[in-house]
């Protein structure tokens, strides 16, 4: 099809704000899909997507409405993946923003929107759940327009569950947004919107063609890994493939290939072919970095290399995903990953519990520190327990975020309050209509745990958040140790801020106190930074009554049989060992 009947957009939403089944209406007005076939949320096909109402894969689908193929691609919402997100807005000409008539804009939506204008998308707004009685159709118009600078006629209404109004949308993705513009005869650059491992096929990619095109057969070159393969299959999805001897320019489109691994391919890389070799990559590719990490233990030490196993073949279709074998005196054997956020830790140990039956133990997320040497020499630490010896570190960087939070305007309060106690700083305060834009800057870390679930209690579930990492700032940071009975247990260590050390190791120890079962003797729960205790809680001992059978006479009796059992528990003391329970690892989650 000629590149003015072509036109290529995406959907862009908040989580929950009817995304998935506005796409299933449109698949099935332009009859991609049979009625029959049809099932709600058509293009999320993990299990874990439907169970938990999310994208988390995005999926390109295309379709044929009044002589024009349009070709959707169906984005997350979630902040961990907006990556993945920007290089999709790259591939469009057009975005459809999505906006809950009962919720209004909410912190994704801007983000989102954000990034739609950072490359010239032509945004149609859309107002969904317009049947539902919460609905205040007028006050989420009133926000679109504040946002946008549109007018009310450029607002679309539509209730996708019940598809009115949804022929209205296909009719608007045809009139306002513009056919691609890229270059036929040019050489071959094709963007790499995202890519997956298919256990019988190899790296199947999703691109979309920009200039030249790509056919079956070609050898074909990534620009940015160097890597070189074969497209051994071209098509398109609609949603199932849909084989093709060529991709033409403008279209969106798969191609299989007999790489091995995602790596060789990686979101955003550009894809040129031998015979029409281009010299210039398109702009915009990075790599992805991890910057949350959490070590993950087989609960027996048997499991070890299943889970190895898992983590790899998981890698393969996920090139953010690193690991690394790591290995704990308490928990014995296991691997440090590093994820994009915590919903991708989520995901990734539900997918290694389920698909692979494994059962484990997971250690507090921290991020990554960067530490500079006396020596001058940069290390990059991924856990507490790799901090070289402090008499060695001239100073510690950790990750600081720029971070957004929309709620009602009485809530500003209680949500400035919450920043501060996380060492965040507020920057700056505005309004869209009766909703607060806060700006703020927070370090990472602190915001790793149960930030998130705080700001739903402070907000009574209004409120709504999206960050990005910012910089590397030097803090006064330690290193805060947990000892049980004596012995340093090194999967519990975190790093924290001076003034932040004394109230988390008070706080740790009393939730281990709750954790670990009592013993036959007393056993001591310290936290220390260096060699200096700072909080201290004793777990108290069983005790046996062995003054049961001893009835009248000397007091002295008594005294007797009590020093020989005080003896015998400092004998055992000595030699006893502490069973510490998984849910001890977990304790820094759930801090309350």
């Amino acid at each position: 099809m000629t590149q003015d009947h072509i036109r290529n957009f995406c959907i862009i939403a908040h989580i929950d704000h009817g995304k998935s089944t506005l796409a299933d209406r449109m698949l099935e007005l332009t009859g991609t899909v049979q009625h029959r076939d049809m099932k709600s949320q058509h293009l999320d096909s993990m299990d874990l997507e439907r169970e938990k109402g999310i994208t988390i894969k995005l999926a390109p689908v295309r379709m044929h409405y009044k002589d024009h193929e349009l070709n959707l691609i169906d984005t997350p919402g979630h902040v961990d993946f907006s990556y993945e997100v920007s290089r999709s807005l790259q591939a469009c000409e057009g975005a459809i923003l999505v906006v809950d008539a009962s919720q209004g804009i909410q912190a994704q939506t801007l983000a989102n929107v954000y990034l739609a204008l950072s490359v010239d998308l032509k945004i149609i707004p859309v107002l969904n759940k317009i049947d539902l009685p919460a609905a205040d159709v007028p006050r989420v118009s009133a926000e679109i327009i504040n946002l946008l600078g549109c007018s009310e006629e450029d607002i679309l209404k539509i209730s996708a569950k019940t598809g009115e109004g949804v022929t209205d949308v296909l009719d608007a993705v045809v009139e306002r947004v513009i056919p691609p513009q890229g270059k036929v005869d040019a050489p071959t650059r094709s963007l790499i919107f995202d890519s997956y491992f298919d256990d019988y096929r190899g790296v199947i990619l999703y691109t979309r063609s920009i200039d030249g095109n790509i056919k079956k057969g070609d050898t074909i070159d990534m620009m940015a890994t160097g890597a070189s393969g074969i497209a051994l299959e071209v098509g398109s999805l609609s949603p199932v493939m849909k084989p093709s001897n060529t991709l033409n320019t403008g279209e969106i489109g798969y191609i299989v290939t007999n790489l091995r691994t995602t790596r060789d391919a990686r979101v955003g890389d550009t894809v040129t072919v031998r015979r029409a070799t281009a010299s210039e990559p398109l702009p915009g590719y990075k790599l992805v970095k991890p910057f949350v990490y959490a070590g993950f233990f087989p609960v027996s030490n048997d499991d070890y290399q299943t889970l190895k196993d898992a983590i790899e073949k998981l890698s393969l279709s996920d090139s953010a995903l690193q690991f690394e074998p790591e290995n704990s005196p308490v928990l014995g054997f296991g691997v440090r990953i590093g994820f994009l956020g915590l919903l991708h830790l989520d995901i990734i140990k539900e997918r290694l519990e389920r698909e692979y039956g494994l059962d484990l133990v997971i250690t507090n997320p921290s991020t990554d520190y960067q530490v500079t040497l006396n020596s001058g020499e940069e290390v990059d630490i991924k856990s507490a327990s790799s901090l070289p010896d402090v008499s060695t570190v001239a100073s510690i960087r950790e990750p600081w975020i720029k971070g957004e939070i929309v709620v009602p305007a009485e809530y500003i309060g209680a949500v400035i309050q919450l920043i501060v106690s996380k060492r965040g700083l507020q920057q700056n305060l505005s309004y869209i209509d009766e909703r607060a834009l806060i700006s703020f800057e927070a370090p990472l870390a602190n915001l790793l745990t149960d930030f998130y679930d705080q700001l739903k209690s402070v907000t009574s579930g209004y409120g709504s958040f999206n960050y990005e990492l910012d910089e590397y700032r030097e803090e006064d940071l330690v290193r805060v140790d947990f000892y049980v009975a004596g012995e340093m247990v090194d999967a519990l260590s975190v790093m924290a801020h001076r003034s932040e050390a004394q109230s988390l190791g008070r706080e740790t120890t009393k939730k281990l106190k709750e954790v670990i079962p009592r013993q036959n003797f007393q056993v001591a729960l310290q936290a220390a930074i260096g060699g200096r205790f700072i909080a201290r809680e004793d777990l108290s001992a069983y005790r046996k009554d062995v003054t049961t059978g001893l009835y009248g006479g000397d007091v002295s009796r008594k005294k007797k049989v009590l020093a020989k059992q005080a003896k015998g528990k400092k004998r055992m003391k000595r030699f006893g060992k502490v069973d510490i329970p998984s849910e001890a690892f977990m304790v820094m989650l759930k801090r309350d």
